[in-house]
């Protein structure tokens, strides 16, 4: 088992920043690819971002591309989630995730946190 803590999450105007962490403990963390997820009210949940297990790949959904950035400390069993220009769209509980591979398919992802909630008011 890999249990997952979100943090972070906050209310903020459009245009600001936003940092979410989360905290991995249980089964060795470099293991296990990660991923960010959102789910806004009435709407499904959608892939964010991963990263590779090592770090060195990371993928991105378009319409967070170029605004917010993942990276992972494996020493420290922390994925992080760096979120800039903030826009109203982008409210959402934020859930981070461990699997086997750096995917965008939620399906393929076996732990998850409990989500963190991110307000960007307008």
């Amino acid at each position: 088992q890999v249990q997952l803590v979100e943090s972070g999450g906050g209310l903020v105007q459009a245009g600001g920043s936003l940092r979410l962490s989360c905290a991995a403990s249980g089964r060795t963390f470099s293991n296990y690819a990660m991923g960010w997820f959102r789910q806004a009210p009435g709407k499904e949940r959608e892939f964010v971002s991963t990263i590779s297990r090592s770090g060195d790949m990371t993928f991105y959904a378009e319409s967070v591309k170029g605004r917010f950035t993942i990276s992972r400390d494996n020493a420290k069993n922390t994925v992080s989630l760096q979120m800039n220009s903030l826009k109203p769209e982008d409210t959402a509980v934020y859930y981070c995730a461990a699997g086997p591979t750096n995917t965008g398919l939620s399906h393929l992802y076996d732990f998850w946190g409990q989500g963190t909630q991110v307000t960007v008011s307008s």
